[in-house]
């Protein structure tokens, strides 16, 4: 079924490339013809037609009559042909150019509505797509438009529409926050992952996801060893969102299992060979060798280049100190097991 979804996309697709050559609009039609022909486009749902139309309208009378309309009925023609940048492009040049116009608003509500709907093609129609799981680049430029429209035109008649679209978005854009921490924290980036999910919390209140980033909090600063960090984002989680899928029974669940990060060869014999004891709070394998080998260096200097702990000096040792026994080289090779 799939596969015939595709196939019919990739016909249309093709269809449409095979359709987009450029309208030749009659040079001689008047300005009144042209506007009406457009119009008998739009209502036909023909807008590639329509675009060219409006196209000419604007450069052969562009201080006629219907030339602002011709401007905003622009930018809906190419919206509706699945143009998004160049309805954008006449959204932003008829705001620049009638700023003060009864209907710019409109122009306004146009262009958040094209950012809107640009992640939501052809595709998305036969195949399901997780809109929280794709680059938020266009619910952020659209929920920006939205939010200059509400702000400069708050009795706009697009106004409601575009809040409520802002609430989606936001919710979106929340959501979209929330995997990438889940992705940090599956690859053990416990800090990016604190951080996100404490972006959430501080921005996006009111929205679903808070309790989900107060969760990647928790789980992020237990596994950094931050128990203080980790009781006081547990404790937020418990009082606000007592239903998070995080807690059972009162208790918080992870919801990424530890990682294994011993070598393959300690998982392989078991923890036989290669095993080593967790590291502690704050430490790292680089810099414990590092010690092992500074202390390795200082057992391997001269005793007389050795100052004694206990006030002697180099060339007269103390009376009680006793003789520093020599480790052989099988005791090294065997990192002292033997020898």
């Amino acid at each position: 079924m799939q596969v015939k979804h595709l196939l019919l996309i990739a016909i249309l697709g093709l269809t449409a490339a095979c359709s987009s050559k450029g309208e030749k609009v009659d040079e001689n039609l008047s300005e009144v013809e042209l506007y009406q022909q457009a119009q008998a486009d739009l209502d036909n749902h023909n807008y590639s037609s329509a675009t060219a139309k409006l196209k000419a309208l604007d450069s052969r009378y562009p201080f006629g009559r219907y030339a602002d309309q011709a401007q905003l009925e622009l930018i809906y023609a190419n919206y509706k042909d699945s143009e998004p940048e160049a309805a954008k492009s006449a959204a932003e040049r008829f705001i620049r150019l009638h700023p003060q116009h009864p209907n710019v608003d409109y122009a306004y509500y146009l262009k958040g509505l094209t950012s809107f709907d640009q992640d939501r093609g052809l595709v998305a129609r036969f195949v399901p797509l997780d809109m929280t799981r794709r680059d938020p680049g266009a619910a952020r430029d659209s929920y920006n438009e939205f939010a200059q429209l509400t702000s400069r035109y708050p009795n706009s008649r697009y106004a409601p529409d575009a809040k409520q679209r802002m609430i989606y978005l936001r919710n979106l854009l929340a959501s979209y926050e929330i995997h990438v921490a889940d992705y940090y924290l599956t690859r053990q980036a416990y800090v990016a992952a604190a951080n996100r999910g404490r972006y959430v919390v501080e921005n996006f209140q009111g929205t679903p996801s808070v309790g989900d980033g107060l969760a990647v909090m928790v789980e992020a600063y237990q596994r950094l060893h931050m128990d203080d960090l980790a009781a006081t984002s547990l404790e937020t989680l418990k009082l606000n969102y007592p239903d998070s899928p995080s807690l059972k029974d009162g208790k918080f669940v992870p919801q990424q299992q530890e990682a294994d990060n011993r070598s393959w060869l300690t998982r392989a014999t078991l923890g036989l060979i290669g095993n080593k004891d967790p590291l502690p709070p704050g430490e790292t394998r680089a810099n414990l060798d590092i010690q092992k080998q500074y202390q390795d260096d200082k057992d391997n200097l001269p005793k007389e280049l050795l100052q004694p702990a206990d006030g002697g000096t180099a060339d007269k040792p103390a009376e009680d100190a006793a003789p520093k026994k020599k480790r052989s080289w099988w005791s090294y090779a065997t990192f002292g097991l033997f020898g």
